[in-house]
């Protein structure tokens, strides 16, 4: 379909009123955006693109061979299309490398039974055990009855009481949007920076202080179980059930050059964990095997993002830059298929359908795969530092840099986008959704969104965008979990992410300004 690449946007234009000022918002060319549409629905490559980033490449925890795994493989899979300034470029020092190599862990008296659990990245190897007593640790135990257990400590696997009882789940693992929920974040106002706290906020710091009380007796436990010679400590995080594990790193800068490998912490389900308190406070004793293998090296400290471009075409225009991306790093417990190698693929495809219809972007259209947005945005905020700096201390392409689009909320469509209280930047966002209405994405919200990569744009005083998309099972199931696997992607909804990003990219590259700045 290369008659597309002479194509160039009608000049069609409206007239909006903000609460600053009217401003004309250029419509985007019908053509080229059904063209975009008939592309991306009918001829997507993005499900390919996931099997390669999670089965194949495996989990992509940051500095890890499964993440370098990845990484090379979007490079030569871009470089196969003809986009040849696709690389792997460095951002700056993160740590060791971490991969699990072997985990087994079983229940083997008062009877055996195996047991579902993973431990905690950058914990160290264990030695094989057999029937390891279980020590359990009264969750309301003073600090002097604490102390007195230290000499029981040695060759035991330690775990922390737990006696609240087991919440069952009376909604749905997976959800859409509702109208009503939507029409909500359309009418949501540009917020201060700092509002009132609410009956909620209030709450949740309650409980959150009592989180850290507990945290705190877990650390100072585990640090006597390290002293005093333990083999391992077992975790659970309550967030989980029917056998699905929430599991992340391990203590604070394990993943450090200069840091030994941790204490072995390893998450046990839910079900398992409380089978094991309820015998060992009854009195009954329990006895487990392990076995734990882990590699660390630091042949190679820095971390990588991947970056490449399709160059923009308007001698004057070609500077500016406009870019899309999401986080290729993910934890360990699974292949980080929601989190967030459908944000990858569906950002990797967007540029596929730009670039297979041989579209002519004014603007340099720029894609970045980040690396250490896990361990809270790292690459992201090193690339935006050192490219654009900020809006005290400006590089000289700050001024160039028109806007960035994120995905990052799992396999769920996209409904609409978070246009982060930019008043102006909604008034365009409404006018390039609207043919997209028929595949369900129609919410402009001036609402902000926060955890991901479009931040460190955002906080740099760059125009930085994430998409509101359906939550499915995002937050009951798939984020930062063991089953966070391909099976859990959802193949209409990454097609529908794909053709809509590369639309939007298209003609923030193609309109007449740069994006509008808050």
């Amino acid at each position: 379909m290369k008659f597309l690449t002479a194509v160039v946007l009608m000049t069609t234009w409206c007239t909006v009123v903000t609460a600053q000022s009217s401003v004309r918002i250029q419509k985007p060319d019908a053509q080229v955006f059904e063209e975009i549409k008939r592309e991306g629905m009918n001829h997507s490559q993005v499900m390919k693109h996931a099997f390669y980033i999670t089965d194949v490449s495996g989990s992509r925890l940051t500095n890890s061979p499964g993440y370098q795994r990845a990484a090379e493989w979007v490079v030569s899979q871009l470089k196969s299309w003809g986009i040849n300034n696709a690389r792997i470029e460095p951002w700056g020092e993160f740590g060791k490398s971490w991969q699990l190599d072997k985990m087994y862990l079983a229940m083997s008296a008062p009877y055996y039974r195996p047991l579902i659990a993973f431990p905690k990245s950058w914990t160290r190897s264990v030695k094989a055990v057999e029937k390891a007593e279980v020590l359990l640790i009264d969750p309301a135990i003073d600090s002097v009855s604490l102390l007195a257990l230290a000499s029981k400590m040695k060759g035991k696997i330690i775990i922390m009481g737990r006696d609240e009882a087991y919440k069952q789940s009376f909604k749905p693992d997976a959800v859409r949007y509702t109208e009503e929920e939507l029409a909500k974040m359309g009418n949501a106002v540009a917020t201060p920076r700092r509002a009132p706290d609410t009956a909620q906020q209030r709450q949740m710091r309650a409980m959150m202080a009592r989180m850290g009380s507990s945290a705190n007796l877990a650390n100072k436990v585990r640090e006597m179980a390290e002293k005093n010679g333990a083999i391992a400590i077992l975790s659970v995080n309550p967030r989980g059930h029917d056998g699905t594990i929430f599991v992340q790193g391990s203590t604070r800068g394990a993943n450090h050059k200069d840091s030994v490998d941790a204490f072995p912490d390893i998450v046990v389900a839910t079900e398992d964990y409380m089978s094991i308190c309820r015998l060992a406070k009854a009195g009954i004793p329990v006895k487990l095997d392990l076995d734990l293998k882990s590699t660390t090296s630091k042949k190679d400290v820095l971390s990588y993002n991947v970056i490449a471009e399709i160059p923009g075409h308007d001698p004057k225009l070609k500077d500016e830059i406009v870019m899309l991306g999401a986080h290729l790093d993910s934890w360990q417990g699974s292949t980080g298929a929601t989190d967030n190698a459908s944000g990858s693929s569906t950002m990797i495809e967007a540029l596929r359908i730009i670039h297979q219809l041989g579209l002519k972007p004014a603007r340099t259209i720029r894609l970045a795969l980040w690396s250490g947005e896990e361990q809270g945005l790292l690459g992201s905020q090193a690339y935006v530092k050192k490219t654009f700096g900020d809006e005290n201390n400006p590089t000289s392409a700050h001024e160039k840099f028109s806007c960035y689009f994120n995905i990052d909320n799992g396999t769920g469509k996209i409904r609409g986008i978070y246009a982060q209280g930019n008043t102006t930047a909604a008034e365009y966002f409404k006018e390039w959704l609207a043919p997209f209405h028929s595949l369900g994405a129609t919410t402009v919200s001036l609402g902000n969104t926060g955890s991901t990569d479009h931040i460190s744009f955002h906080n740099s005083g760059l125009p930085g965008f994430q998409f509101i998309q359906d939550p499915i099972e995002y937050n009951t199931r798939t984020h930062h979990t063991t089953m966070d696997s391909y099976d859990h992607l959802i193949e209409d909804d990454l097609k529908q992410i794909s053709t809509i990003v590369a639309a939007f990219v298209y003609q923030a590259a193609s309109m007449e300004g740069k994006m509008p700045r808050k």
